[in-house]
C-alpha cells in the first residue's frame, strides 16, 4: 500500500474527522475511547500499528496470558511492552498490505483494547480453577463436597468481600458453581502433571 491508500483506508474506516496526519507517513487517530497510531517505515517498506490497552502496572499481574494469548488467540496483531504500556502492535510489509487486512488488524487492535484485561484476567482466574478442580480431586473431593467447602469459606468470611451481602455470595457461588460444573470433567487429578 501506498501512504495514499493508507490514508483512503483509515478514512474509509475512521471518517476524516478523527484521522489527523502527522508528518509523511505517520497518522493518529482521535476517538473519544483510543488514540491509535499508524506508522510507515522511512523508507515505506513496513508499517505499523500501534494502540495503547493499559499501563504495564495494572498489566504486571497477568503478563504470562499476554504472552499467552499471543501464542494462541491474538492472529495477525501482538501485545508488546515499550515505555510501561502494554501496546497492541500490527506490523506488515507495506508492499504486500492490501486495504482489507489493514481494516481486519485495526478491528482487532480495537477488539483488544476494549477487552483490556478482561481477557488476560478470565484466563487466569481459569487456570486458578483448574488447579482448584485438580486439588480437589486429588484429594478425592467431589464436585459437591467442593462446592460445599467453598459455600463454607464464604460463609466464614475467608472467602468474598467483607460487605458482602447474601445475594452478593449467593451470585458469586453461582458463579463458582458454573465454573466448576463447567471444568470438573476436564481436569485430571495426575499429581506429575
Amino acid at each position: 500500500m501506498k501512504p495514499e491508500e493508507i490514508a483512503g483506508t483509515l478514512t474509509e474506516i475512521f471518517g476524516s474527522a478523527d484521522l489527523q496526519t502527522l508528518a509523511s507517513g505517520s497518522w493518529q487517530i482521535d476517538t473519544p475511547r483510543f488514540r491509535l497510531l499508524v506508522l510507515l517505515s522511512e523508507d515505506e517498506t513496513w508499517l505499523r500499528v500501534l494502540l495503547p490497552i493499559v499501563p504495564l502496572q495494572a498489566a504486571q499481574p497477568f503478563l504470562e496470558q499476554f504472552l499467552a494469548a499471543n501464542f494462541d488467540t491474538t492472529q495477525a496483531v501482538r501485545y508488546a511492552l515499550h515505555e510501561g504500556v502494554i501496546w497492541g502492535v500490527y506490523h506488515h510489509h507495506s508492499h504486500t498490505l492490501v486495504s482489507a487486512d489493514l481494516q481486519s488488524a485495526i478491528a482487532q487492535l480495537i477488539s483488544l483494547h476494549s477487552s483490556g484485561l478482561n481477557e488476560v484476567f478470565n484466563s487466569l482466574i481459569e487456570t486458578r480453577i483448574r488447579q482448584i478442580v485438580k486439588a480437589a480431586k486429588q484429594q478425592g473431593q467431589s464436585l459437591p463436597a467442593t462446592m460445599q467447602n467453598l459455600e463454607r469459606f464464604y460463609a466464614e468470611g475467608l472467602l468474598g468481600e467483607i460487605n458482602q451481602t447474601s445475594a452478593d455470595r449467593e451470585e458469586v457461588l453461582a458463579a463458582w458453581r458454573r465454573q466448576l460444573e463447567r471444568l470438573w470433567q476436564e481436569v485430571e487429578s495426575n499429581p506429575n502433571e
